[in-house]
């Protein structure tokens, strides 16, 4: 990953600063991450007085030049909510938590899942227990309270869950950022990034999806843009322009360096935006990059090109890294080449041209 600072490659755009408004990866605040600061201030204590040899050990394979944080910093879990400001890290081989990017669920949701999801669920226990020994009315109620409590903790678990995918590999494909409906498919005449016309594709994303976004290129993080705002519903079209959002600008490496934008929306219930990214990173296509937590829109902005093929359209369903929302036309000795180096055959399915080259056609969805 590059230094977020004003350094140029040879042949694509100049990094931006990072935005000041992103001191952290949730700009928007919460209780949730209020409660995790709380907990990492008596975490950091304990191991202040009481793990002294292991923080010298983490100390020791520490990497880095700066502390990025407003405190002190012993092992991974402090770096959780400023890891996209650059400066000490730790390699994976050192890191003793990354057993938790294993399990079924959103690392960065975990937290919820077990405030929210925990106290639903024991509400539910709770209220079981009280039904099995009430009377008349009451028994009816406490059941009933124990039913619904137990529902929607299985519906949070359910949302925070991290579904693994299989990403297509063949050149030219992007992949959908998002899980979700798409609700529009719109041309622009200028994207100020882009410097030139564009094509815009809208996903809603329902309670129901998986809510974590992932890259649909291989790229460089460019720059990052916040914008506090509303939080109206994710379906109405004005909510693009009036709410709360984040928008990842970035470029791809394949040689052509087309900048193409990712940007994260909330909604009426989803009003927690989480990105981890800083400029310079750089992201394989289908890479987990950030979260929209508990409903949400996350629109994708493409540079209008002869040989781009959008292959969706308003109401298909698709889902983050697997399902192709578009396809760039290559140089068949390129297109050789690449598959090549990317160990894909001839004989892929994804990607496969559906429509004519800078054609709206229909949809050729994978996964």
């Amino acid at each position: 990953m590059s230094d977020p600072q004003h350094n140029q490659n040879s042949s694509g755009r100049e990094l931006l600063p990072m935005d000041p408004q992103l001191t952290d990866i949730q700009p928007g605040g919460g209780v949730i991450i209020h409660m995790e600061q709380g907990w990492g201030r008596i975490r950091r204590w304990w191991l202040r007085w009481f793990r002294q040899s292991y923080v010298r050990r983490m100390e020791a394979c520490r990497k880095g030049e700066f502390n990025p944080c407003p405190h002190d910093v012993f092992d991974p879990r402090d770096l959780k909510f400023h890891r996209n400001q650059g400066g000490w890290h730790w390699d994976e081989a050192d890191d003793p938590f990354t057993w938790r990017d294993r399990i079924p669920f959103a690392r960065t949701g975990l937290a919820e899942l077990l405030v929210m999801g925990g106290g639903f669920m024991l509400l539910s226990v709770v209220s079981a227990w009280w039904a099995s020994s009430a009377q008349g009315a009451l028994r009816g109620v406490t059941a009933l309270i124990a039913l619904v409590a137990g529902v929607i903790a299985l519906l949070i678990a359910w949302f925070f869950r991290d579904s693994k995918r299989v990403v297509p590999q063949n050149p030219g494909l992007v992949v959908s950022p998002a899980d979700g409906k798409v609700v529009d498919v719109e041309e622009l005449t200028h994207d100020e990034f882009l410097d030139g016309p564009a094509v815009k594709i809208g996903i809603f994303l329902s309670i129901f999806n998986v809510h974590i976004n992932r890259a649909p290129v291989a790229g460089r993080v460019v720059g990052l843009r916040y914008r506090p705002g509303k939080y109206l519903n994710a379906l109405r079209p004005e909510s693009a322009r009036e709410n709360e959002q984040l928008a990842v600008l970035m470029e791809t490496t394949d040689g052509h360096f087309r900048g193409i934008i990712v940007r994260q929306i909330t909604g009426a219930l989803a009003r927690r935006i989480v990105c981890w990214l800083k400029p310079g990173d750089e992201l394989r296509r289908g890479e987990q990059f950030g979260m929209i937590k508990l409903g949400s829109r996350t629109e994708l902005v493409l540079p209008r090109e002869e040989s781009l093929s959008v292959r969706v359209q308003p109401g298909d369903q698709v889902k983050a890294g697997t399902s192709v929302l578009a396809e760039f036309g290559v140089e068949r000795g390129e297109q050789k080449t690449e598959r090549r180096e990317s160990g894909v055959g001839s004989g892929g399915q994804s990607g496969q041209h559906t429509s004519g080259a800078g054609g709206f056609g229909r949809p050729g969805l994978s996964g």
